[in-house]
């Protein structure tokens, strides 16, 4: 293996992990001058575009079937409509980038627990101990955030149904579409994605965008560095063997969001949140280990 290849590999993880975690901070950067649904449609329509020409370029192979549109259509849906318009939802609702982004870092946790029932795969005892442990860190970081911070129970209510829309989503493409094309199935989902937010955006938001520089910067990250990048590194990371160590790497998003929250906007965790979080991590990471 080569010392350039060596050097990749070291710090790729964490590269990515670092560009996740900035989802949650671009998402509070830019609201401020649109509504969430709206910021959303926006985001949906450039990656959608993007990838469209993407694909056309490398003469990507589409769906075979109906059916199979359907079903990446609904994973689309779910994954970007329904996760990452709770998240955004509930970041304008007053919830905190940090406690987002340990909400939604339970989603391995859950996901692996889901899966034995529905796609009976193992549980073992272990994850469900994990994943209790996680919901009770979650649960301390929100029981301490409602007493401080601005959010509403609402804000909160959709920060849970974005990590349920997550884990459904990522078990429902493990279960119908787990070979897609990532390109043509990205335009599908994506496209899926827009269409709600176009359907959702005109009932409940002005559709009114204030086109300052901090929100063209906040849209043109989230689309080319999170929308395209880092899921490209990810995709990358796996194709290298790196997918057992970017799942176990995924618990850190959490801490480093909350680092760069309180870096960029002076969100403070308490000494009752930051137990939360450490046993969330704690808990997630005995979901994802392996066992040995």
């Amino acid at each position: 293996m080569s010392a350039r290849h060596t050097r990749w590999a070291s710090i790729a993880p964490m590269l990515f992990v670092v560009l996740w975690s900035t989802g949650f901070i671009g998402a509070k950067y830019g609201l401020p001058y649109a509504e969430p649904l709206t910021f959303l449609l926006w985001r949906f329509v450039l990656v959608t575009v993007l990838l469209a020409l993407l694909a056309w370029h490398a003469q990507a192979r589409w769906p075979a079937s109906p059916r199979t549109v359907g079903h990446i259509a609904v994973v689309g849906l779910l994954l970007h409509g329904g996760y990452l318009g709770g998240v955004f939802v509930a970041i304008h609702q007053g919830v905190s980038a940090g406690t987002m982004a340990l909400i939604a870092g339970l989603q391995p946790a859950l996901t692996a627990a889901a899966a034995g029932p529905l796609l009976d795969e193992r549980v073992r005892p272990r994850q469900w101990i994990g994943l209790a442990l996680g919901l009770a860190g979650v649960a301390l970081v929100v029981h301490e955030r409602i007493g401080i911070s601005t959010a509403t129970p609402f804000g909160y209510a959709l920060a849970f149904l974005a990590l349920f829309a997550i884990t459904a989503g990522t078990l429902y493409q493990k279960r119908f579409c787990a070979d897609m094309d990532l390109r043509t199935g990205g335009v599908i989902q994506f496209a899926a994605a827009a269409l709600a937010m176009s359907l959702l955006a005109p009932l409940f938001e002005t559709m009114r965008v204030q086109w300052t520089g901090q929100f063209v910067f906040a849209l043109v990250w989230l689309v080319v560095v999170l929308s395209l990048g880092a899921i490209s590194l990810l995709y990358v990371l796996i194709r290298h063997g790196e997918a057992a160590r970017v799942a176990s790497l995924f618990y850190l998003v959490p801490p480093v969001t909350a680092l760069m929250a309180y870096a960029i906007f002076g969100e403070r965790l308490g000494m009752l949140a930051l137990g939360g979080m450490a046993m969330t991590v704690v808990g997630v990471a005995l979901v994802v280990a392996r066992a040995r």
